[in-house]
């Protein structure tokens, strides 16, 4: 917590920004969650209450250089510049998230391609997050692996016929794949549902575990009314949230992006969460408004597209 000796809310977020310790790290976001005034503690806002001494606590989102240093190399090697680095479940949960969850409590989970995000936002901003290494990719590469297929082929069986709910009649329901390596004509691999469920369920199961895990380390145990929310790519397998909703014991929806102007029916589902999320963002000009670091690195153009990330990274903040 920084305290401040006025009661003004500007000088004191300058305080509390000048205070923030990034430990070597690029600070991202930089939040005001809760005010102290005098000895009345967890005030959520100050503006017009008087008091002698005014204290902020600020939540931070801080990340490594190198991995900035890479998206960096990344976007300028398609002619594009940097205008704020955004951290993914911020975007995500302006996306597909309603205000009045971001309030009152709610649990996010990114299921990417590689990584898992598990976000807690309550207050209106994010509070948690866990990162797990795995992803709807290790799905596919399971089947891959156990039917011999190619990648392509083994994404094409999970979108099409893969599930995270079994039930009897995919014991009946033959599916047909080519394998990797063989000749044009070939007859091609038979395999029955039920079998693409079992190799579809084993991951799908260690992953649910992963994210129960992550929710109970981030405190997210309340009661069952709050919600859990499942977007990204991962989250368009059938019947994900009913499976994890019967695991987790508590609501869980799929979350898909709000409709913006132009938006593509292709672009609509949770796959594109956090990219709508940026464009939102992006349309805004501010971001939330109670981001203390975010408008410093907005504001970097005036000094060179990329100054204000080159010396975040550089240790200045």
């Amino acid at each position: 917590m920084v305290d401040g000796k006025s009661a003004r809310r500007p000088s004191t977020m300058s305080a509390g920004k000048n205070a923030i310790d990034s430990n070597g790290q690029v600070v991202l976001h930089a939040h005001p969650a809760l005010y102290t005034i005098d000895r009345a503690q967890g005030v959520q806002q100050p503006i017009g209450l008087f008091a002698n001494r005014l204290g902020v606590d600020i939540h931070v989102i801080a990340a490594d250089s190198a991995p900035l240093r890479n998206i960096d190399t990344v976007i300028r090697s398609a002619h594009l510049g940097v205008k704020a680095i955004v951290a993914s479940p911020i975007a995500a949960a302006l996306a597909c998230l309603s205000d009045e969850e971001r309030e009152l409590g709610v649990a996010l989970v990114e299921l990417g391609a590689d990584v898992t995000n598990v976000s807690v936002h309550f207050g209106g901003m994010l509070v948690g997050l866990r990162s797990i290494p795995l992803g709807a990719r290790d799905i596919s590469n399971d089947i891959a692996c156990a039917f011999g297929v190619q990648r392509r082929d083994a994404e094409r069986l999970k979108c099409f016929y893969g599930s995270a709910m079994t039930s009897p009649r995919d014991n009946h329901e033959m599916i047909e794949a080519t394998q990797i390596g063989a000749e044009q004509g070939a007859e091609p691999l038979k395999i029955t549902r039920a079998q693409l469920m079992m190799v579809i369920r084993q991951r799908v199961e260690e992953l649910t575990n992963e994210v129960e895990a992550a929710l109970k380390g981030l405190g997210f145990t309340g009661p069952v009314g709050r919600q859990v929310v499942l977007t990204g790519g991962g989250a368009e397998l059938k019947n994900i949230a009913d499976y994890m909703q019967g695991v987790l014991g508590r609501a869980v929806r799929v979350g898909r992006p709000k409709q913006i102007t132009g938006l593509p029916d292709a672009h609509s589902g949770p796959a594109f969460t956090t990219l709508v999320g940026l464009a939102l963002l992006a349309v805004s000009g501010r971001g939330d408004i109670r981001d203390i670091a975010g408008p410093a690195i907005r504001q970097s153009r005036n000094r060179g597209m990329f100054g204000r990330l080159i010396d975040a990274m550089k240790g200045g903040y």
